[in-house]
C-alpha cells in the first residue's frame, strides 16, 4: 500500500492540467489455484500480484495508466502522463487525504494464505474420490480449488482514501459420465466471500456427489419436448436468468449509450408487479460483496426494480457524472490494470409469498428448471437463449420425468412482465461476470417463479 502523502502527490499531478476528477487504485493480491484432473494434480499456482492504476476524468473522457512498479518516481511519471489528457493551464491544488473507515465487517476465520497448500490438495483429492465412488459410469473428474486475498487502497480528488480486504474461496467439481452411447456432464460450484472455513459449511464430498449424480442421472433422461409451454424456474436454478435478462441492461454505461432495452425507462413498468430486483454488495459471505467498491464508494443496497417499476441504474463515478447523480457503489474492475466500469455485485429478485410447491401444483403440465446452464443475451433488444442443465417435466401438478437438452428462448422484459407467481424461497448461484474483457466475482439469485408461457427448445415434439 502507498503512503497518504504519495496518494496526495499523485492526485495533484494527475489534475495539474485540469480535469474533473482523479483517483489512484492500489492492489495487492495473493492467490492459490489447484487443478486435479483424472486423479492427477495438473496445476498448482501460487503467487502475488501488485499494481497501481491512475485515472483522470476530463470532459467525460477517461485517461488511465497502470504500473506494477510501485516506486514513487515511476508512479509520478504515470500521473504526468494521464494529466496530458486534460487541456488547461497549470494549476496548484491543496488536498488533505482522510482515510475512510468501513461500516461493514466480514468475519473470516481461516485466512486462505495461512492454510497449508497440502490441506488444499487434500480437498481436491477428496472431491475426486467421492465422485469416482458414486457410479462405475463416471469416466472423468476435474476438481478445482481457488482462493484470493486481495487488499486494495483507493484515493481520489475528493480527498479520501478507502481501504478494503476481500477474501474469496471457491471450489468447482466437474464430472463426465458415459454409458457407451452418450456422455453427460455434471457441474457444481461453491464459493463465497469467505476463508477456508467455507468447507466447514459445505462438505466437498457432497458437492462432488451432487455433480456426479447430475451427470449419471442425465444418462437416463429423455430428450426434452419443445414448443410453447408454462415454465417454472426453481430457486435452485440460480440467478442466470436475472443476471442476463435484466442485470446487464441496468448497468448505466450501457443504458446511456442506448445499448440497453431499459434505456430511458426510469419510472416505467418493466416487469410484473410481483417483481422487485435488488443489487446488494453488503450481504455477508456473498461472492459479490465488499466494503468499498473499486472507486472507494461504500457498498450499498440498490433497489433497481420495485413492484415492476424501474427505479435506478447501476452507476460508477463516470456514468454518475454524466447523469448528474451519485455512484451506487458499482464501480468495479478486474485488477489495477483495468479501468472501473459499472458492474453487478449480488443481484437478485426478492422473495414473494407463495410456497414453491404450490407453484408446481398450479400447473397441469410444463417444464420445471432446477439448474440453469450458460446463455446469451442481446442487451439492446432483451432477447435471450439459455441452456437448461437440469429440468423436469411437470405432470398433473407434480414433478415428473427428468429431461435433457432443453433451452429457454425469450425476451427479458416480456418474460418478467408475464411472471404471475413468485415463491417464498430464495436461492443463489455464483459466477465470474465478464464484460469489456474484465471478469469480477458475482452472485445471482431468485425465488421460484412461474412464467405462463415460454419457448422451450427441445429435440423432440411435445
Amino acid at each position: 500500500m502507498l503512503a497518504p502523502e504519495l496518494h496526495n502527490d499523485l492526485i495533484k499531478r494527475a489534475l495539474s492540467r485540469g480535469g474533473e476528477y482523479a483517483d489512484v487504485y492500489v492492489e495487492h493480491r495473493v492467490i492459490t489455484s489447484l487443478v486435479l484432473e483424472d486423479g492427477k494434480l495438473e496445476k498448482v499456482v501460487t503467487g502475488t500480484e501488485a499494481g497501481v492504476g491512475i485515472r483522470l476524468i476530463s470532459a467525460g473522457r477517461t485517461a488511465y495508466a497502470f504500473s506494477n512498479d510501485l516506486s514513487a518516481s515511476v508512479l509520478l511519471e504515470a500521473a504526468t502522463g494521464v494529466s496530458k489528457a486534460a487541456t488547461g493551464p497549470e494549476r496548484d491544488m491543496t488536498l488533505d487525504m482522510r482515510v475512510k473507515r468501513p461500516l461493514l465487517t466480514f468475519d473470516i476465520k481461516l485466512i486462505p494464505a495461512e492454510v497449508p497448500v497440502e490441506d488444499k490438495i487434500s480437498l481436491v483429492k477428496k472431491a475426486d474420490r467421492a465422485a469416482r465412488t458414486f457410479d462405475s459410469r463416471i469416466k472423468q473428474v476435474t476438481a478445482i480449488y481457488r482462493d484470493s486475498v486481495q487488499k486494495i487502497q483507493v484515493s481520489n480528488s475528493e480527498g479520501a482514501i478507502a481501504e478494503d480486504e476481500r477474501i474469496y474461496t471457491t471450489a468447482v467439481v466437474q464430472v463426465i459420465a458415459a454409458d457407451g452411447k452418450q456422455m453427460q456432464t455434471g457441474y457444481e460450484p461453491v464459493g463465497e466471500f469467505s476463508g477456508f472455513e467455507l468447507f466447514e459449511l459445505f462438505d466437498i464430498s457432497e458437492i462432488s456427489l451432487k455433480a456426479a449424480g447430475r451427470a449419471v442421472n442425465m444418462l437416463g433422461a429423455r430428450k426434452s419436448p419443445g414448443g410453447r409451454m408454462p415454465v417454472v424456474i426453481s430457486s435452485s436454478a440460480g440467478g442466470t436468468m436475472i443476471h442476463e435478462a435484466i442485470g446487464h441492461g441496468l448497468e448505466a454505461d450501457l443504458a446511456q449509450q442506448g445499448l440497453s432495452v431499459f434505456s430511458g425507462k426510469i419510472g416505467s413498468p418493466v416487469a410484473s408487479k410481483l417483481i422487485t430486483v435488488v443489487d446488494d454488495s453488503t450481504l455477508a459471505r456473498r461472492r459479490g460483496s465488499f466494503r468499498f467498491d473499486d472507486e472507494g464508494v461504500p457498498s450499498q443496497r440498490t433497489v433497481l426494480v420495485e413492484n415492476g417499476i424501474l427505479k435506478q441504474y447501476l452507476y460508477d463515478r463516470l456514468s454518475a457524472l454524466k447523469d448528474g447523480t451519485a455512484s451506487t457503489g458499482n464501480g468495479r474492475r478486474e485488477s489495477a490494470y483495468h479501468r472501473p466500469i459499472p458492474r453487478m455485485t449480488n443481484t437478485f429478485i426478492t422473495p414473494g409469498s407463495t410456497p414453491p410447491e404450490e407453484i408446481i401444483r398450479s400447473l397441469d403440465n410444463g417444464l420445471l428448471v432446477t439448474k440453469m446452464g450458460g446463455g446469451q443475451v442481446n442487451t439492446v433488444t432483451g432477447d435471450f437463449v439459455f441452456d437448461v442443465q437440469e429440468g423436469y417435466l411437470i405432470e398433473q401438478g407434480k414433478t415428473g420425468e427428468l429431461v435433457r437438452e432443453a433451452t429457454l428462448t425469450g425476451n427479458g422484459p416480456e418474460v418478467l412482465r408475464s411472471v404471475d407467481m413468485v415463491g417464498s424461497d430464495l436461492g443463489f448461484s455464483i459466477g465470474t461476470c465478464g464484460k469489456d474483457a474484465q471478469g469480477v466475482p458475482v452472485t445471482d439469485g431468485m425465488p421460484t417463479i412461474r412464467v405462463p408461457e415460454m419457448v422451450v427448445g427441445g429435440t423432440c415434439s411435445g
